[in-house]
């Protein structure tokens, strides 16, 4: 009973954090609406940075996508309980996937009401006016960035435990701290310009990665492959900036 209370607790604040990650990971792979509702709120995002939407209004828009994640997450750990509990048909099993079901269906109409409010009186203005609030909306860009970049690696990690459940020997993982630090230091140099800033923001990714492959934890080529992911959706997101 020890070996088993060992396994299933979290023994420190890492572990925690890498078992939630697991969480995410396995909605994501496993619950066809949670991939769905992923893609919704890209396009959300991406679809946000051509209105001049406030601080405010955004976190307001920001809090109601993810709200319908967090609901479907919470709605997929009740139906495992309650399936891991019981196989057959009981009345009280029925309440609680409902309630959960019906958590998801309230978060998904309130997301609906808020972006009514946000985009109707703005999404007749288009032409100069709106492609030019995303030049002035740094923060929010770059926000969108790392956004983009999180949800990309997820993708990339569940598509490689897919793979690995397929019996495919091979993996390949793109890093996630190669992506996250390769995507701030090319933002830094887009917001400061300052070689000196870009140097040491270089020199603090390339230590921060290096002590991925020191711990055998990733190979360069997945250090690599990852820092790449992170640096093109910078400059494809900041590149937009030059192009408008």
């Amino acid at each position: 009973m020890k070996k088993e209370d060992e396994r299933t607790s979290n023994r420190n604040f890492l572990d925690a954090w890498i078992n939630a990650i697991n969480g995410i990971i396995y909605a994501t792979t496993t619950q066809g609406n949670v991939k769905k509702q992923l893609i919704i709120i890209v396009v959300t995002l991406l679809f946000s940075l051509f209105f001049n939407l406030t601080k405010v209004e955004f976190l307001c828009l920001l809090f109601s996508v993810v709200l319908i994640i967090i609901t479907e997450m919470i709605n997929t750990g009740i139906e495992t309980v309650v399936d891991l509990y019981t196989d057959l048909y009981h009345p009280k099993a029925k309440i609680a996937k409902d309630v959960g079901a019906g958590a998801v269906v309230i978060a998904s109409i309130n997301a609906v009401v808020v972006s009514y409010f946000l985009f109707f009186d703005k999404i007749a203005i288009v032409g100069e006016t709106v492609l030019e609030s995303l030049i002035k909306t740094p923060e929010h860009l770059a926000f969108t960035t790392v956004a983009l970049t999180l949800i990309a690696m997820i993708a990339l990690k569940a598509t490689n435990i897919i793979t690995k459940k397929r019996n495919i020997t091979r993996r390949f993982r793109p890093s996630g701290i190669a992506a996250i630090s390769f995507m701030a230091t090319t933002i830094l140099w887009f917001i400061t310009k300052n070689m000196i800033v870009f140097t040491l923001a270089i020199l603090l990714a390339i230590l921060a990665c290096g002590c991925r492959v020191e711990s055998k934890a990733r190979t360069w080529g997945e250090i690599f492959f990852g820092g790449f992911i992170g640096f093109s959706i910078a400059m494809v997101m900041y590149g937009l900036t030059f192009i408008i």
